[in-house]
């Protein structure tokens, strides 16, 4: 079977490192791409810009958002998703420190399939990203579309 990628898109340095080490800590040994905003991630996602040529059968098994994003925020980088064949059905967990209801509707209204706030303390975050990790990498079973880049 071949290593599921997890897409992390963040901006905040110190979140990505924290969620590189809670994924070390807790064995999750996936692929990580990180996209530092919201074109990079299309850029990945799509094949395009600074990912012109990469792959297209390594989809990512799940993106990890982040809401607050230079250049192309998360809402929009989730529209852009939900629009394209290719990426619908890519499962999305927002991770995000916003406590805004405003942004978990809008989240769940654009197709987000979680909502979670990133947890201050460093034992609940790496709690979480190992319970992300085991279920959307080990448990989920992703639809076929999705799978088609795996043997």
């Amino acid at each position: 079977m071949k290593e599921k990628t997890i897409l992390l898109v963040e901006d905040n340095p110190d979140d990505v490192e924290l969620t590189l080490l809670a994924f070390r800590k807790n064995d999750i040994s996936s692929k990580v791409v990180v996209a530092n905003d919201g074109v990079e991630a299309l850029d990945y996602l799509f094949g395009s810009g600074i990912h012109a040529g990469r792959d297209m059968n390594d989809l990512p098994a799940v993106v990890l958002l982040d809401l607050k994003l230079p250049k192309i925020d998360g809402m929009e980088v989730l529209a852009r998703m939900r629009e394209e064949e290719i990426t619908r059905v890519i499962p999305v967990v927002v991770l995000t420190s916003s406590s805004e209801e405003r942004d978990m509707m809008e989240s769940y209204e654009l197709g987000a399939n979680s909502y979670i706030r990133k947890p201050v303390d460093f034992n609940r975050f790496t709690e979480a990203v190992k319970l992300i990790g085991l279920y959307w990498l080990h448990w989920n079973e992703p639809p076929p579309l999705a799978r088609k880049g795996e043997n």
